[in-house]
């Protein structure tokens, strides 16, 4: 027995045509790889092509499916049991500066039912490093658990990470200030600051950016990709805001004050007023905490999780006690909870627990906030278009803000140069096309940034063989991320091998980036050690395990 399973060692990481012993082990059934399509996400696209190809290799049949944004979104999303593999990304949103929303949220088994542990991870080691990164005030001890948490995850591979991408905007700098454009930390010039503080040079005042991704639904309960966060950011106040430097600031709140570790007192403006017109209350502030934390709105459960109660003082005076003192609660809760009318959800929210639905299918046909662009008009699969709340403490200087829905990133590149739109908020192509062009026209300007956010593959790790390290670990070592960063993203991106940014320098482990090795050889040698053999030409599962799943 010794001999034979040495043999088919042998033959896996050096002569994959050689056969291992066939009695008792199942080849591994097909795997199919999603992705979006080319036109409207090269990048992710050629990775995925690249990806497939050095999986093969190893003796897997892999078919890559091609779909569209919202069909792979709730493919995915909802029916969480029933694909195998994906391409996916997370958006350098501002509130994930803090890395708690990255490592808890995505990675800790309580959210993997209905939140982000789509894949459904499940390490208790993780989970109680995570949770207590999360009540650790001191930064120094907490930074050594959210390093620890990386190394974890590094280990364990739950998701075979590409790249953070140096994400290139652009914008047509004989419409707008260039000065007035705002380059927000670890997120680039595509952010809430920008819309805010961009100067018009001319008669034309409309903010005209451009999106591959359609939208899935304006809905500040539920968070449903990318695009769709460009316009609740806009619609929506909250009671911080992440500044450009990466840090909170005050937004909602005109001040506040820590009573101690676990209580904290904020004061809200008075000069506040939803898009109908009606005030905003301290009760409104209350009630949107209290829906995201009664269950209505699975997806922001998690960021008032440690929220033990919420109560008024007076007139404008709110006060959040929390279960344990929280590290990241100004970030990861004040900055990302939207506040939303009582009077407008609260007889939604009623009807909708009649029904099965949650507030995350719910869809306003005039969308109220009280940020400061309100909702104009939503022209399915073109454009929607906001006007600037010009009673807004902050009000915008531009008068429209409008996006376009242009699922091609070379007619996206068009229409910048034709004047259709006049800042490029979305290029998947490749960006030294883009800075050709705008060599080449002169009045447009780029702008790259290295991202908070990443592009990754998500492994289904409740699905074999997903759910073996061994084979997660395999797969994700078979693909050099060089190739990756060359041949996918032109260069512009940098290999990664941690959910946590490089451009988040503090919380960074470059050593679990640095310490990973990647090639063919490195993977087969994984797998045969993990008791994976080649049985006529098709990578099998370890002697004993079957396959369950079929074709």
């Amino acid at each position: 027995m010794k001999t034979l399973f040495k043999l088919a060692s042998t033959s896996l990481v050096g002569m994959a045509l050689l056969a291992g012993p066939t009695w008792a082990q199942d080849q591994i059934r097909t795997i199919h790889l999603l992705s979006r399509p080319q036109a409207a996400q090269p990048a992710e696209f050629q990775a995925v092509q690249l990806i497939a190809q050095e999986w093969r290799k190893l003796g897997l049949d892999v078919e890559v499916d091609v779909m569209p944004w919202e069909q792979m979104s709730s493919a995915v999303w909802y029916d969480r049991d029933k694909w195998d593999v994906t391409a996916w990304q997370m958006t350098g949103r501002p509130e994930r500066s803090d890395p708690d929303e990255i490592i808890y949220n995505l990675f800790h088994s309580s959210t993997a039912e209905s939140g982000y542990n789509f894949i459904g991870y499940s390490n208790p080691e993780y989970d109680a490093v995570v949770e207590k990164q999360r009540v650790t005030i001191d930064p120094a001890e907490r930074q050594k658990l959210v390093r620890q948490a990386q190394e974890i995850l590094a280990k364990d591979q739950p998701n075979m990470m590409l790249v953070h991408p140096e994400q290139a905007f652009a914008f047509d700098k004989n419409i707008w200030e260039e000065d007035s454009v705002v380059n927000q930390s670890g997120i680039g010039i595509r952010n809430t600051w920008t819309w805010l503080s961009l100067a018009p040079k001319t008669d034309q005042k409309d903010i005209i950016v451009n999106s591959s991704d359609n939208v899935i639904a304006v809905n500040p309960l539920y968070i449903s990709g990318v695009t769709d966060s460009f316009i609740t950011e806009l619609l929506y106040d909250r009671l911080f805001r992440v500044g450009p430097d990466g840090l909170p600031t005050e937004w909602a709140a005109e001040t506040f004050e820590w009573r101690d570790d676990k209580t904290i007192a904020v004061t809200i403006r008075s000069d506040m007023m939803w898009h109908d017109g009606k005030p905003v209350t301290a009760e409104d502030v209350k009630f949107s905490y209290e829906t995201t934390t009664g269950g209505e709105a699975p997806m922001y459960a998690p960021f008032g999780q440690s929220i033990s109660s919420v109560e008024i003082e007076g007139d404008n005076v709110v006060v959040f006690t929390l279960t344990n003192p929280s590290a990241s609660f100004i970030t990861s809760s004040l900055a990302k909870i939207n506040l939303i009318p009582k009077h407008v959800w609260e007889p939604i929210l009623a009807d909708l627990a009649t029904k099965e639905e949650n507030a995350e299918s719910y869809q306003e046909e005039m969308p109220i906030g009280s940020g400061p662009y309100k909702f104009d008009r939503w022209l399915t699969n073109e454009e929607i278009v906001l006007s600037a709340n010009s009673g807004h403490f902050n009000a915008p200087q531009a008068e429209r803000w409008i996006l376009r829905l242009v699922p091609n990133a070379e007619a996206a590149l068009g229409m910048l140069r034709s004047g259709e739109i006049n800042f490029l908020t979305d290029f998947a192509g490749d960006p030294q096309v883009l800075i050709d062009a705008a060599e080449a026209d002169g009045d447009i300007e780029v702008v790259s940034t290295v991202d908070i956010g990443f592009r990754y593959v998500a492994f289904n790790n409740r699905r074999a063989p997903f759910d073996d390290p061994a084979f997660r670990s395999a797969l994700s070592s078979a693909v050099d991320r060089r190739l990756i960063v060359k041949a996918a993203f032109k260069g512009f991106a940098v290999a990664s091998n941690s959910v946590v940014s490089p451009a988040l320098e503090f919380w960074h482990d470059k050593a679990v980036v640095e310490n990973f090795k990647a090639g063919p050889d490195i993977a087969k040698s994984m797998l045969d050690e993990a008791g994976y053999t080649i049985v006529d030409g098709r990578l099998a599962y370890p002697e004993g395990v079957k396959e369950t799943l079929g074709e």
